[in-house]
């Protein structure tokens, strides 16, 4: 279950255009999945030092007003954990949402390789204002280390 960093390979003018940050992590699955399914199983559960972070950053971005969770955002899709669907095809899923700070999408692709499946995580964001600047800068070292273990989830 090694979790690899890959070129993210999505088009960020589809996804979010004027995107400043880009990165993709891959993991091999026995399949078969489908792309909601693997976002299902990596996002819908989280494991509880990633609930403490959470809930860490919930309580200190409030004041500023950021969003805490996608809960209260409509989507035809649904959610997925706490983002909404935005986009959906067997292949890709895409979830996110726009916030003062940032802007931010998830991107969950699912594709045949040999014997197995490929399930990449690719997430995209464009900051807004000096704020989301810092978030990102804070958030990136536990960003990478949140989005391997949650990958590792659609392998489990």
């Amino acid at each position: 279950m090694k979790v690899q960093e890959v070129t993210p390979n999505v088009d960020t003018a589809v996804w979010l255009a004027g995107a400043q940050f880009a990165d993709a992590f891959r993991i091999a699955v026995d399949g078969p999945l489908d792309a909601r399914i693997a976002a299902q199983r990596m996002m819908g559960r989280s494991p509880r030092w990633v609930e403490a972070l959470l809930s860490l950053r919930n309580a200190l971005v409030a004041p500023f007003g950021l969003k805490t969770s996608g809960a209260g955002e409509k989507s035809a899709g649904g959610l997925i954990g706490l983002f909404p669907v935005l986009s959906e095809t067997p292949e890709r899923l895409v979830a996110g949402f726009d916030d003062h700070h940032l802007d931010f999408r998830v991107v969950v692709d699912v594709f045949t390789s040999g014997g197995g499946q490929q399930v990449t995580a690719t997430t995209l964001v464009r900051t807004n204002n000096w704020l989301g600047r810092i978030y990102l800068a804070i958030i990136l070292p536990f960003h990478r280390l949140v989005v391997r273990s949650l990958l590792r989830q659609v392998a489990a």
